[in-house]
């Protein structure tokens, strides 16, 4: 629960710099559309909008991020200048490092760690990650969330709730789930302060993903983790820089193996991790993809994840019309003024014209953009349990194209649809 003071002074402060920063956007959007065009206004309001969420702090930003993955609700150009929003957080200080320690570990931090180093390796708006060494002897990386953001963040989200709930009652809303879509945004921003629940995302992905050859999920050992941190294995020279430094066809070898985790956990296991940015998915000069960072993900359900493969499966044929037919069926609804043998049609259209296309033009990011945009238009609304899981999708394809302009994304999904929807599985 948080205190109605702290939330009415959290609320005036966020009104009052909202209100600073949109005023001035809007009116230069304005300007912008009468002399440039309408693109170019809604454009820099977009821009400014983002400018505001990293001023209003993490919760926001990691709001942001989130809602950028809702093409089927939001703009493309907005979703694309929400993509970009980064945390800009300053790391713990050793008074704060000592601090987040005490509130993890109690007094019994120096009876675990042999070693600690109390400057981070990495900081984020939620954790700091340190380096160090159980008196086991295991090399490990510890990390502790940081002191008061959870009071921040569940303040935020408060206001937002309140704010979505209102904009729910106006008329231009009214065919929009505004409340769901700030249901499922609360529930990944929050998902992400439990760290009991990403410890034990982690050691399920790296018993899934052990199948996929040259995936590396570090190891977490459960004994010295508690609510407020995790300790895993410490995985030496991590550098996002990595991949481009290495053989082309070591590229290829990292592009492939990246693609086909993604599909692994989307087609096989159901359990799927929705936030694979470039800071959270490694290379090593061995030939391994690292993937770090499991608490932003989501466990479709069994009729999901087969509609999921079932789609691509599909799609790799060029089926247009059953395609389409998934779509709707996986759906969280129809608007009231929906044109649904208008929506068919044009996605099947949508799925055919993609299957034509050589693999280098192929994009999954267009096809998904468009398929967004079919749904507004008709009013067909998504599923957010699709939606999070596409996204693992959409983000790993700038990586996989970087490093393969060439993969060819529908030829390599085939085995792993197979496995998906005919092979054993493990149930979990």
């Amino acid at each position: 629960m948080v205190g109605r003071p702290a939330l009415a002074a959290r609320a005036v402060w966020t009104v009052t710099l909202s209100l600073a920063l949109l005023l001035p956007a809007l009116l230069g959007g304005a300007a912008l559309a009468v002399l440039r065009g309408r693109e170019a206004g809604r454009r820099h309001v977009y821009r400014r909008c983002t400018v505001l969420l990293t001023r209003l702090g993490s919760t926001f930003v990691k709001a942001g991020q989130v809602l950028g993955t809702r093409r089927d609700l939001l703009p493309p150009a907005f979703c694309d200048e929400l993509a970009v929003l980064q945390d800009a957080v300053a790391p713990l200080d050793r008074t704060g490092t000592r601090r987040a320690l005490r509130e993890a570990y109690g007094v019994e931090a120096p009876d675990l760690f042999a070693q600690l180093d109390p400057v981070p390796v990495a900081s984020g708006s939620v954790a700091c990650v340190y380096r160090g060494r159980l008196r086991t002897g295991e090399e490990v990386a510890v990390k502790l969330r940081r002191p008061g953001v959870e009071r921040l963040m569940t303040l935020d989200l408060t206001l937002m709730r309140a704010g979505a709930a209102l904009m729910a009652r106006l008329p231009v809303f009214r065919d929009v789930p505004v409340t769901e879509v700030m249901a499922h945004m609360s529930e990944a921003v929050l998902g992400q302060l439990d760290f009991t629940r990403e410890a034990a995302n982690l050691s399920r992905l790296r018993v899934n993903l052990a199948a996929v050859p040259r995936v590396w999920v570090p190891k977490v050992y459960d004994a010295a983790c508690r609510p407020r941190c995790i300790v895993m294995e410490y995985i030496p020279d991590l550098d996002t820089g990595t991949a481009r430094g290495c053989p082309p066809a070591l590229q290829r070898r990292f592009a492939s193996s990246g693609l086909t985790a993604i599909y692994h956990m989307l087609f096989v296991d159901g359990f799927v991790h929705c936030d694979m940015h470039p800071g959270n998915l490694y290379f090593t000069r061995r030939g391994q993809v690292v993937v770090l960072d499991a608490g932003f993900s989501v466990q479709l359900t069994e009729e999901l994840r087969r509609l999921f493969a079932e789609f691509f499966m599909n799609m790799s044929i060029g089926r247009g019309s059953y395609c389409a037919e998934i779509v709707v069926r996986s759906g969280t609804g129809l608007r009231a003024d929906a044109d649904v043998p208008g929506f068919l049609t044009r996605m099947a259209d949508l799925v055919e014209r993609s299957h034509g296309l050589p693999a280098r033009e192929f994009s999954l990011i267009a096809f998904a953009g468009e398929m967004f945009d079919l749904q507004r238009r008709y009013g067909v609304h998504a599923a957010p349990e699709l939606i999070f899981p596409l996204l693992s999708l959409l983000v790993i394809e700038g990586t996989v194209r970087e490093l393969d302009p060439a993969m060819d994304f529908q030829e390599v999904a085939k085995p792993v649809l197979m496995k998906g929807l005919f092979g054993q599985r493990k149930m979990g």
